[in-house]
């Protein structure tokens, strides 16, 4: 039977599942705007929303904007699933983009600082303020900021220079004594506050700091008149293939291809509206920008460092209140973090809602303790001053087997994990510089520890990384057990990793891609497909970051068709386009004060329900390309907890936004359910859990019903 519901799909009805990645992508960038310009959220909250969508651009430009132009030159004219070719698309972004940083501008200049100035926050410019202001400011920048400029001329003697991706640089003409017209470059300092406090004026008033540098530019030029000078920006191609030839010195490999980075191709150039001039057409044919990648920006350049501007403005009163994050209450009852988790043999995290130190402590103690004969782990990202690695570095100085798997491919933290590397190998520990041919992007820990009984294995598996800074911003989930099965696929897992073996035919509990955690995720989708069409009904829900395989988006469209009970949760990129008739299917993307990260699987499996975590978004490349963990949660207490969170989502009124047919998200009506800001529901549930508990040592867990928020299931 041909059709919707049949087996055989025309070229048309095919398309018609899928809405294509990148700009699916930008839909979800202006759900992020849109938070920006919502007057309910705290002004300072508002303005943090902005700056990430302006980082969030940075990124689309440097990777997905340069892929889509290298398949427009290399030829490839092979459709998306959606039926758009790379050049297609590109041109839709473009349409996108521009509208975006339209609303953009409109969202800072029209209402963010307007609303700023009426709680006497001001952002001037230099020439805006009064004589004594401006001549400290010169003081100012005499002192700390003449000593850090360097300016570039641009003569017979002095070539073009390499620009840096992403720096606010200052372009200018001048004219010497010669009364010659010269060009030259000044890179405005990201080591220094963008935002400088003015002294002596009303509030809390600041000055950008290109600003500042441009109303003195006569002091890096003395002898010179400057005739023209505008602040730009140029963001480079970065869409780096970290090919796996020369695998056996992949650190060398890949720090040869960092520095390479300063001189890739120019894939944006931000330049300030209504400039038509000289200077500008001189630029342009410098860095011979095609007229696309330019964009025309109203107001201030680099929206990103805007978050700066919540810390800098000093006004807690126009931020959300703080959400301390809870003790962990398994492991804030008992010191010893073994006994912890060897009593209750499995307990789960959830940062920022609970406190990511609890897992340092864990680490912590296994560098100390004389029982713990060996730690292996996965590091993909880790902050700047990680306390994991040092709790590392600690237990390898100890003595112990430690075995450290750091990811070097992990897209823009290169460099830091190098860093980490190198200092992980100077203290003793073996460090592997990831797997031929596949990133390693799965969050494992084992432990292996002496005890009366034998060896016990203790594991950590979660959804995000191992990073005491995201772990504040980022909502994850993850798991610490002595589960002995896990601990025996973990430390196969390892094996493989390491030891480049073969990995077993079956897994004991988890799924490892690219092995078998796709052929485990159809299975258990193809299940509940199985019991809706034999009339038990068929239940999923599945949250994650992204969602743009094509099989898993026809898969779940063949369970919406056959019946099941679908809700997707998607903060980021869905390519899958609802029917208008798939009415037991509904697909919601959650934008709040942390970043939804978090992999949940639930299958409703005819009553016996089936809950999963995963490192890996429903993507091809997480499937197919890199190593991912999936793994179950079994204890009843726990899977109450997940099914909680997981109806919190389902009830959010506030935060949350549906998928329509037509591919736009909408925003909910108020009483279309019955719970409200999903965030809030779940910091309010750890905190009281962790009171309850640590109240009484059998605290009794909240266990919620299935099924759709609302519908009884």
């Amino acid at each position: 039977m041909k059709g919707a519901h049949g087996p055989e799909r025309s070229a048309r009805e095919e398309r018609d599942l899928f809405m294509s990645r990148d700009l699916s992508w930008l839909d979800f960038n202006s759900r992020v705007l849109f938070e920006a310009g919502l007057p309910a959220n705290p002004l300072l909250e508002r303005i943090k929303f902005l700056a990430i969508t302006g980082g969030n651009l940075d990124e689309f430009f440097m990777v997905r904007i340069a892929g889509l132009r290298q398949l427009v030159r290399s030829g490839n004219d092979f459709p998306d699933p959606a039926g758009n070719t790379a050049e297609k698309q590109l041109a839709k972004a473009r349409r996108k983009i521009q509208r975006m940083i339209r609303a953009q501008s409109e969202c800072l200049l029209d209402e963010l600082i307007p609303e700023l100035a009426h709680h006497n926050i001001h952002l001037r410019r230099p020439d805006e303020l009064a004589p004594e202001a401006r001549r400290q400011l010169k003081g100012y920048f005499s002192e700390q900021v003449l000593p850090v400029l360097t300016p570039l001329a641009v003569d017979n003697t002095h070539p073009f220079p390499v620009l840096n991706s992403g720096a606010i640089e200052i372009a200018l003409s001048l004219r010497g004594r010669a009364k010659k017209t010269l060009h030259a470059f000044v890179e405005v300092p990201e080591l220094l506050p963008r935002f400088v406090p003015v002294p002596d004026a009303p509030g809390r008033t600041f000055t950008l700091l290109e600003d500042l540098v441009m109303d003195n530019l006569e002091a890096l030029f003395p002898g010179s008149k400057v005739e023209e000078c505008f602040a730009f920006r140029l963001t480079r191609d970065m869409d780096n293939v970290f090919d796996d030839e020369s695998f056996d010195d992949l650190l060398h490999h890949i720090g040869r291809k960092l520095l390479q980075r300063r001189q890739r191709e120019p894939i944006r150039l931000e330049l300030p509206q209504g400039r038509h001039g000289a200077l500008i057409k001189w630029l342009t044919g410098e860095l011979k920008v095609d007229p696309e990648y330019c964009y025309m920006v109203r107001g201030p350049l680099y929206l990103k460092q805007f978050s700066e501007l919540a810390a800098a403005a000093h006004a807690p009163e126009l931020l959300e209140k703080p959400w301390p994050p809870a003790p962990v209450p398994e492991l804030a009852a008992e010191p010893d973090a073994f006994k912890a988790v060897s009593g209750h043999r499995s307990i789960l995290i959830a940062p920022p809602y609970q406190d990511f130190n609890a897992l340092v402590s864990l680490l912590e103690q296994a560098a100390e303790d004389p029982d713990v004969l060996a730690i292996k782990q996965t590091l993909y990202r880790v902050s700047g001053n990680s306390p994991v690695v040092r709790a590392l570095r600690r237990a390898a100085e100890n003595g112990k087997q430690v075995t450290v798997l750091v990811e070097l491919k992990a897209r823009f933290d290169e460099e830091n994990n190098i860093a980490w590397a190198r200092l992980l190998d100077e203290s003793g520990a073996h460090v592997v510089y990831g797997v031929a041919n596949l990133k390693v992007h799965c969050k494992a820990l084992l432990i292996v520890r002496r005890e009366a009984g034998g060896i016990r294995r203790y594991v950590h598996l979660g959804t995000g990384n191992y990073n005491d800074k995201t772990a504040k911003l980022y909502t994850d989930l993850g798991l610490i057990t002595c589960d002995e099965d896990l601990g025996f696929d973990v430390s196969t897992l390892f094996n493989v990793l390491t030891g480049s073996t073969t990995p077993p035919a079956r897994w004991r509990k988890i799924a490892v891609s690219p092995f078998d955690l796709r052929e485990r995720l159809e299975f258990l989708i193809e299940r509940e497909i199985a019991h809706a069409r034999s009339g038990g009904g068929g239940r999923i829900v599945a949250k994650m970051n992204s969602l743009s395989d094509a099989r898993m988006v026809k898969l779940f469209h063949r369970a919406a068709d056959a019946g099941v009970e679908v809700d997707l949760i998607v903060r980021g990129i869905s390519c899958y386009r609802p029917r208008p008739r798939q009415e037991n299917l509904r697909i919601v993307s959650i934008v709040d004060r942390y970043l939804e990260h978090s992999r949940v699987f639930y299958f409703r499996n005819l009553g016996n329900d089936e809950f999963y975590l995963s490192s890996a978004d429903l993507m091809s490349r997480n499937l197919d390309r890199r190593i991912e963990v999936m793994f179950p949660v079994e204890d009843p207490r726990l899977r109450g907890m997940l099914r909680t969170l997981l109806q919190f989502q389902l009830e959010d009124r506030d935060k949350a936004r549906q998928l329509q047919a037509g591919g736009v998200y909408t925003r909910p009506a108020p009483a279309e359910y019955g719970g409200s800001r999903s965030q809030w529901r779940s910091w309010r549930f750890f905190q009281e859990r962790a009171e309850n508990e640590l109240r009484k040592p059998r605290g009794i867990l909240r266990i919620f019903r299935s099924g759709r928020a609302g519908s009884g299931s």
